[in-house]
């Protein structure tokens, strides 16, 4: 059974009001908490590691999948692998992500290694959510690895947030599109505040013909904290990417953005582009004399920016 803490840190990460419908897996404090299979989705414990695998049959459609992680014990570090595998023509929706509720000395930490292998002309929408709380003195690290393989008019969209309270994060992102017509959409969110640190490192390798790729990464950036965001887009055929990152930077915070596309065939088409700054004094002013503090317009801005 989970405890009240677990519960609301699961709200927080999943947006749940309860047991969500379809696959469940809840792993709090390093072991399972609940399971939940369906006719089409099993969730299976490894044997060789600690993690699950997700066999999802082909020709799925319209299911979910919840993965959620909760941490809730000071100096626990819990690492996981978890398998995905998604047959052909399957539609379905994975929310993962984990909560950290730290209100001890001793630094508590999660790394969960997602490995997807999406079969042709399946379709996946992966969100995952990290938050932290709790007023140790122990920090809130999550460092997730998320690997995808796409074949044939395969797609993934991936939406990655970090909502509040993560004191270090190192995120690695690799994706494949190795089938024809495969195609990834990335969009990451990050809030950072304090000394907290945030580093994402992300590799987008387009292989197969007429593959496609977009990333839009969205960042806020206040006081002491520093990020740093590098995507590497690798377009080896006929192909089409496109990179962007935008951030807003405050207070002493230090941001860097280092896009990177190589083009190795004459018929790949790559874009990227950067952009960091602070708010427009002109956006603040215009929410001030719509009867907004100055505090209220600076978080509507921030708000609508990482929505």
């Amino acid at each position: 059974m989970l405890n009240d803490i677990q519960k609301r840190i699961l709200q927080e990460v999943a947006d749940m009001t309860g047991i969500p419908d379809g696959a469940v897996n809840i792993r709090s404090d390093g072991t399972k908490a609940y399971r939940h299979n369906t006719e089409n989705i099993e969730i299976v414990s490894k044997t060789d590691k600690d993690g699950i695998d997700i066999n999802i049959k082909p020709f799925t459609k319209n299911e979910n999948v919840h993965i959620p992680v909760v941490l809730t014990q000071s100096g626990f570090h819990d690492m996981v692998y978890n398998d995905f595998f998604v047959g052909e023509g399957a539609e379905v929706k994975i929310v993962a992500g984990c909560g950290i509720h730290n209100c001890g000395g001793c630094d508590s930490q999660h790394d969960g290694i997602h490995t997807f292998h999406i079969g042709k002309n399946a379709k996946v929408t992966y969100i995952e959510k990290h938050y932290g709380e709790g007023e140790g003195s122990g920090k809130r690290i999550l460092n997730p690895q998320t690997v995808v393989y796409l074949e044939e008019g395969a797609s993934i969209t991936m939406e990655t947030s970090q909502i509040a309270g993560v004191d270090d994060t190192k995120r690695y992102t690799k994706c494949v599109a190795e089938g024809a017509g495969s195609e990834i959409f990335i969009t990451e969110k990050l809030l950072t505040h304090g000394d907290q640190k945030a580093e994402s490192e992300m590799d987008v390798i387009l292989n197969g013909f007429d593959s496609k790729t977009r990333v839009i990464s969205r960042s806020v950036a206040k006081e002491n904290s520093t990020q740093i965001f590098y995507p590497r887009v690798q377009g080896n055929g006929k192909c089409f990417g496109h990179v962007s990152c935008d951030a807003i930077i405050m207070g002493d915070a230090k941001v860097r953005a280092i896009p990177e596309i190589s083009c190795n065939h004459v018929d790949a088409s790559l874009i990227h582009e950067a952009a960091i700054g602070r708010i427009a004094g002109e956006q603040l002013l215009k929410l001030e004399t719509l009867g907004l503090t100055a505090e209220e317009a600076e978080e509507k801005i921030l708000e609508g920016f990482l929505r």
